[in-house]
């Protein structure tokens, strides 16, 4: 329920209806474990304790709370105390895609809208039969367990059902955007060495057809693995595109003569390899990332039943393409028997309000979008709250990036009054979250509300004691199934050990800069490789961040520290709104607002106005590229960027050269 018009505590921005709670899932998850444990666990921070104190016993009431089909095995956690090294249900079986296959479904299965261009919806028993026709058609091709299946694809229902049919057969997913470069595609699916690629003959972005059909050749010529390639029709030329190429035909061409049958799964172990996703790569060569069938379906499972309250027949969106992990957590939604609703294309085409104009049209429950949108949509002075109903929204949320304290305010200012507000943080990593929303607790505001159920997360100093109410490493204690189970060739581990437990030796350490806050919530200051030392103190780049967007002459900002006189200094670079100059005035202000609402040590050596700042394909802004470049030092990937142009204008600034 929103807050009563009389509460003053203008840091509480929401809590729930008391008599809804009763009907919450995680409330009758808390009865089932309790029961189980055999002690009273009244709230959500003693469920949280007992999740993390008995990890097999809640993973346990997770697959039966959340009706998993498969075979549990005997055992539910062998070595626990190995982290890695620890493995849920070791003797464990189950198909990742009859589970998310296994609803009957009464409405659409998914909603598709391409911009203003296309509009589509799917039944459950049309997904079962595309599925059907692609497993089939990838049986016949030789397609088996194990094997790689590669997309450069938009965020259309075929990219689900490819998936979905790859996952039924044991077969390993990985996809990508079809902005992707033809080097960025190469450097992510040449390491995994695919058997079949799938890609779209273009794609719409911002009303305008996008051909991608000139680097497909390039791309194909690099995967001499791939035996077939499908090309799946969306401007319209899929099978001008498919004779082009070696190797290619089109989606209908694949699927011909295999008529819908009943689908048949096949059981893999639970941790058999499901998802290869790939990190940022903004510092080398993307790292492959392997992902478990059982591990991301509990986890994903665990978020949307207990964290999000998801329910069958609810309509669930994520503003997302297939580049990111984003997209695998929006897919799962069909193992809780939601309808996915899909969007294609720019977020402001044509213009700010489409997503709204969506959740209206699709009755979306669950609206999931970034940091940015919310911030540039509250910088374009929309006011979604005047203009549309959003009646069915009653979750909002957002990652990609620290939500500023003043966006949590838009939300329910300009946005929604009566709306559970959830920042969220996790990643391609885990392909999922560490700390998220708690549907049982009040949104503050700034504040993510709390930990993952069975994630033993914390705060730890630099020498790896836990604090409180300081900055520090994020890290996790225990073993959790959505770890990575491998990285892709690295057979000894070494890799893989390397990103995560070098740290602190058998702890998950994230690279996230963050603190805990007095309410058992988290806030996220950056990350920890891209936090600024001046004077040997610790300050996280989100912290910059919150105060000077907050000025409505900056549209976006990124902050770096340059090696400066035997120290580091705070350069700050900042994108100012059209027509606007940066003068002394404004820097002086700038100077001030960062001064009063972080501290002096958080105030910038060096204010520099850009014309653009680089972003990965995920629209993560990446402070260690233009910290590099300021260095003078080469940017190894600039394939992971969506702007690579604009590195550019971070070389050799001549007011980086003096004090």
């Amino acid at each position: 329920m929103a807050l009563a018009e009389n509460e003053t505590d203008d840091a509480l921005l929401w809590k729930p209806d008391p008599e809804g709670l009763k009907a919450l899932p995680i409330t009758a998850f808390a009865r089932e474990a309790s029961a189980r444990c055999g002690a009273e666990l009244a709230d959500f921070d003693a469920l949280h304790a007992w999740s993390v104190a008995d990890p097999a016993s809640f993973w346990d009431l997770v697959w039966d709370f959340c009706g998993v089909i498969g075979q549990k095995g005997g055992e539910r956690l062998a070595d626990p105390d190995r982290m890695p090294g620890a493995c849920f249900f070791p003797g464990g079986r189950l198909n990742f895609a009859e589970n998310l296959l296994r609803h009957p479904g009464t409405g659409p299965a998914i909603l598709f809208r391409g911009e203003d261009k296309v509009s589509r919806e799917l039944s459950w028993a049309d997904l079962r039969a595309l599925v059907s026709r692609l497993q089939q058609a990838m049986l016949a091709s030789g397609i088996g367990a194990g094997d790689r299946v590669a997309a450069m694809m938009p965020n259309l229902p075929e990219t689900v059902a490819m998936m979905l049919a790859a996952a039924s057969i044991g077969a390993i997913w990985s996809s990508c955007s079809p902005d992707f470069g033809e080097r960025g595609v190469l450097d992510r699916f040449g390491q995994i060495e695919p058997k079949l690629f799938v890609a779209c003959d273009g794609y719409w972005y911002g009303g305008k057809p996008i051909d991608i059909a000139g680097k497909l050749d390039g791309i194909a010529a690099g995967l001499p693995t791939v035996e077939r390639i499908v090309i799946v029709p969306y401007l319209g030329h899929a099978e001008q595109v498919a004779r082009s190429l070696d190797r290619a035909e089109t989606l209908d061409a694949f699927v011909a003569g295999h008529a819908p049958t009943e689908l048949a799964f096949e059981r893999m172990p639970f941790n058999h390899p499901l998802y290869i996703l790939f990190s940022s790569g903004t510092t080398g060569v993307p790292k492959c990332i392997v992902h478990g069938a059982g591990g991301t379906l509990l986890q994903h499972l665990k978020e949307h039943r207990l964290h999000c309250s998801l329910e069958a027949g609810e309509r669930l969106f994520y503003f997302t393409t297939c580049g990111w992990m984003m997209w695998n957590w929006l897919a799962s939604g069909l193992a809780s028997g939601a309808t996915l609703v899909l969007y294609d294309g720019s977020p402001f085409h044509p213009d700010g309000n489409v997503l709204f104009d969506l959740a209206d049209e699709a009755d979306i429950a669950v609206f999931g979008t970034s940091a940015k949108f919310i911030d540039a949509v509250r910088k374009g002075g929309l006011r979604p709250i005047e203009t549309h109903g959003l009646a069915k929204v009653r979750l909002i949320t957002s990652t990609g990036s620290p939500l500023a304290p003043e966006n949590f305010d838009f939300v329910y200012s300009g946005i929604k009054r009566d709306v559970h507000l959830a920042s969220i943080s996790g990643g391609t990593d885990i392909v999922s979250c560490f700390v998220l929303g708690i549907p049982t607790k009040p949104v503050w505001k700034g504040e993510i509300q709390g930990p993952g159920l069975g994630l033993a997360v914390d705060v730890w100093d630099e020498s790896g004691v836990p604090v409180r109410g300081e900055k520090g490493e994020l890290v996790c204690t225990r073993p959790f199934p959505s770890m990575p189970i491998m990285f892709w060739n690295d057979p000894d581990h070494a890799k893989y050990r390397a990103a995560y437990f070098e740290r602190f030796p058998g702890v998950w350490c994230h690279g996230d800069f963050a603190e805990w806050t007095a309410h058992g919530g988290m806030v996220i200051h950056g990350r920890s490789d891209a936090t600024l030392n001046p004077g040997g103190v610790r300050i996280g780049t989100a912290e910059i961040y919150n105060q000077v967007e907050q000025m409505p002459e900056i549209v976006e900002a990124i902050a770096v520290g340059q090696d400066w006189d035997n120290d580091v200094r705070i350069v700050l670079f900042v994108r100012l709104a059209e027509g606007l100059t940066l003068d002394d005035d404004l820097v002086k202000r700038i100077k001030a607002k960062i001064r009063a609402g972080a501290s002096p040590r958080h105030v910038p050596a060096k204010i520099v106005a850009v014309a653009d700042i680089p972003r990965t394909k995920s629209g993560k802004i990446t402070e260690l590229a233009v910290r590099d470049l300021i260095h003078g030092r080469a940017v190894k990937n600039r394939e992971a960027l969506a702007n690579p142009d604009a590195l550019e204008l971070y070389r050799d600034i001549p007011e980086l050269r003096s004090a």
